[in-house]
């Protein structure tokens, strides 16, 4: 455990550093909830992000696209309870095709990969940082349409083609990249999800493997022997192996 706060470089003055509860979503001093302002979208995030993400959203809708988040910051309760749905069989498991995967044939440990695909283990996301948002856009598609944050959404024939070419072109200009461009060791490939790259740097950097190991002893999270079991491999896997900033390849 590190013996003093972790200030996010470059994020600005003011903003809150980083310590091993805010890191792994069991306090949320580091954000603030924004959507009470008429016209602004409702989610979670760390001050300087959120101004990055709102000044890049205001820069879309001058080219008709209407980007908002759909999943932004989530404290360690509830990714635990999206982890417990998935781990029971109660939410649909899925491929990195976006295949629904038979949870009843799978062994204890194929359930933690499976789940791992596409959701973060409780103290180990980047969800609890306040740094990333997913987004979508809500001028692609006719009213009702339940977004799925799936592969087929973000081809160049899918619903958010329009939104993914506008987020190659200019996203790096405001800061952001996607830690998931590219199948590595870890999650699928979701190139809807945004770090904001001087903060999350900031708090990959500060995180470790005996912050998540002490959160997830303590929580009421299904699978957590295993998960304990497999935490090297996971904090390897899917916390550290992740695509870094790349203003070459326009924020990718």
């Amino acid at each position: 455990m590190r013996s003093r706060p972790v200030e996010p470089g470059g994020a600005g003055a003011g903003s809150a550093p980083f310590d091993e509860f805010t890191l792994t979503g069991r306090a949320r001093t580091h954000v603030q909830q924004y959507g009470q302002t008429p016209g602004q979208p409702r989610f979670a995030a760390r001050p300087e992000v959120a101004a990055a993400f709102l000044a890049m959203r205001a820069a879309a809708a001058q080219d008709g696209i209407d980007m908002l988040p759909i999943a932004s910051w989530r404290p360690f309760e509830a990714q635990a309870r999206n982890w417990n749905r998935k781990f029971s069989g109660q939410a649909t498991l899925y491929d990195c095709a976006g295949r629904a995967r038979d949870h009843g044939a799978l062994a204890p440990a194929d359930i933690v990969r499976a789940i791992l695909n596409w959701t973060g283990l409780p103290g180990a996301t980047r969800r609890h940082w306040g740094t990333d948002i997913d987004v979508f856009d809500r001028a692609a598609h006719q009213p009702g349409y339940r977004t799925k944050l799936l592969p087929d959404e973000a081809r160049p024939d899918g619903v958010y083609a329009g939104l993914h070419a506008w987020l190659d072109a200019h996203a790096a200009g405001f800061g952001f990249f996607r830690p998931y461009r590219t199948r590595r060791r870890g999650m699928c490939p979701e190139p809807w999800h945004l770090s904001h790259a001087p903060s999350a740097q900031a708090a990959l950097a500060a995180i470790d493997i005996d912050m998540v190991a002490r959160a997830v002893r303590g929580a009421d999270l299904l699978g957590r022997e295993l998960v304990l079991d497999m935490l090297p491999d996971i904090f390897r896997d899917h916390v550290l192996d992740v695509d870094g900033p790349d203003p070459g390849r326009g924020g990718s």
